[in-house]
């Protein structure tokens, strides 16, 4: 048995590996524009409502395909939706990176938006669906960790690529998005379809085929059982959004709702999108030298994101909300006063600024970067679950748009300070709201989160 078991491990690994290519697409394509907009901007002499649009463009696209992702998967299938994604995403690699104009550019930035928006809800859906029972919590955390990789490798080509004397050069930023949609666009053809899609279209025989590549081989007919059972309540009670709004599942509901609201209001994706220009503000002068620091968050965020998956079911989800919440409302406080103090600090304010903002993601990647999804997928009954995850994804991304759109003119009004100090505020708010609302599900299963609310317990009883 030791054989076939260490076969099937080696497989469903390399599957989630390649599926998990959606992962690092959304977080290249998300990141990518941060080291483009200074060359944009010089380029084509943006003011900062047009920086800000060509920033939320992307996320305009993935609202929409957020909102389609739940139903799309469920009719069409998830490894044809992965694989029309990847067709998207590099179609939208090849028009942003040959865009005549800045509307060229941000139709484009909508279409690659569309294609994060489902990737966003599919690859992780897949996994969570191919992956076995034993191990299905660290290889869907394997998406989250492909998402900070994904910005890592977007800051590395954009320093890569970066050069003072062509102000086109970031043209080479946006194509190089083409790599990983090429290899995802491969990879999903020689991928089996979800074997729990399968066998809810009642292609019990395909589904229970796959199983047995992916599945521990005395597991496959209690999977097969259980996927059934998944199925036939998916089918009586998934389209009753009404479900949902019922007293008793309110509390996950708001869960789903506002750990995004706080996740994007700590400032995390002003700093993943727009740190270039931070840094310049800072006193990194070329655009190519406002990129490097970059390059250097982006790693501490893959570390940290490391960190998260060892502490997760080791600490539990409350203690790292609550600490790295904490840690990054100081980031934050330290990031407004490097700025406040900047004319005393002088040449030191660069790394002060840097040095903060290491922090910053440090405690994000620790906390609020792989909290957010992994919390909506436990809190929901499992008949509801699919409605939960699109709910919180598209809150996810509203908020984020959001914030996007509004952070240069909040920091052209208030100053880089205080608006820092703003976000910092906000995460004062953000703890203190977390300590009543967010559930500790470590140790629990998923039965009894749900019996939880409906005995009508409040989630930090949990």
């Amino acid at each position: 048995m030791a054989e076939p078991a260490h076969r099937s491990r080696a497989t469903v690994t390399l599957i989630s590996a390649v599926a998990a290519t959606g992962g690092l697409l959304f977080g290249f394509d998300t990141g990518v524009i941060s080291g483009a907009l200074p060359f944009l901007r010089d380029h084509w002499r943006l003011a900062s409502g047009q920086i800000e649009w060509l920033t939320t463009a992307v996320l305009v696209g993935a609202v929409l395909g957020s909102l389609l992702s739940g139903r799309v998967t469920d009719v069409l299938g998830r490894k044809k939706v992965m694989f029309a994604t990847a067709v998207v995403f590099l179609a939208g690699a090849i028009w942003t990176g040959l865009a005549g104009s800045s509307v060229s550019l941000g139709l484009g930035r909508v279409v690659v938006g569309f294609a994060i928006g489902i990737a966003s809800f599919a690859t992780p859906l897949y996994i969570a669906e191919i992956a076995p029972t034993r191990n299905r919590g660290a290889l869907v955390s394997l998406n989250q960790l492909m998402i900070t990789i994904g910005i890592l490798v977007s800051y590395a080509a954009d320093y890569a690529f970066a050069d003072n004397a062509n102000l086109e050069s970031w043209r080479y930023m946006f194509l190089a998005g083409a790599v990983p949609a090429i290899v995802l666009l491969v990879g999903m053809l020689f991928l089996p379809e979800s074997p729990r899609w399968l066998i809810a279209q009642g292609r019990e025989a395909e589904g229970r085929a796959v199983l047995e590549r992916v599945e521990d081989p005395d597991l496959v007919e209690e999977a097969v059982r259980r996927v059934r059972e998944d199925a036939a309540a998916e089918s009586r009670y998934g389209n009753a959004w009404t479900e949902i709004l019922q007293p008793w599942l309110r509390p996950p509901l708001l869960i789903a709702v506002f750990i995004f609201f706080f996740q994007q209001f700590s400032g995390i994706n002003t700093i993943i999108y727009y740190s270039p220009i931070i840094f310049q503000k800072a006193g990194f002068t070329s655009n190519a030298a406002a990129i490097l620091p970059s390059v250097i968050v982006g790693t501490v965020n893959v570390l940290f994101t490391f960190v998260s998956i060892a502490l997760l079911d080791r600490l539990g989800r409350r203690p790292l909300y609550l600490v790295g919440f904490s840690g990054l409302i100081v980031a934050l406080v330290s990031l407004g006063l490097s700025f406040e103090f900047q004319a005393r600090l002088g040449e030191a304010t660069k790394w002060a600024t840097v040095g903060s903002m290491l922090l910053f993601c440090a405690f994000f990647a620790m906390s609020l970067g792989p909290l957010g999804w992994l919390i909506i997928s436990e809190v929901f009954p499992l008949r509801i679950r699919g409605i939960g995850a699109s709910i919180g994804s598209l809150s996810h991304w509203l908020w984020n748009a959001l914030i996007a759109f509004n952070f240069l003119t909040i920091m052209n009004a208030l100053g880089p300070a205080r608006t820092f100090w703003l976000f910092a505020a906000v995460g004062v708010v953000g703890v203190v709201w977390g300590y009543y609302n967010i559930p500790e599900t470590k140790g629990h299963t998923l039965e009894q989160v749900e019996e939880h609310w409906m005995k009508g317990g409040r989630p930090r009883e949990l």
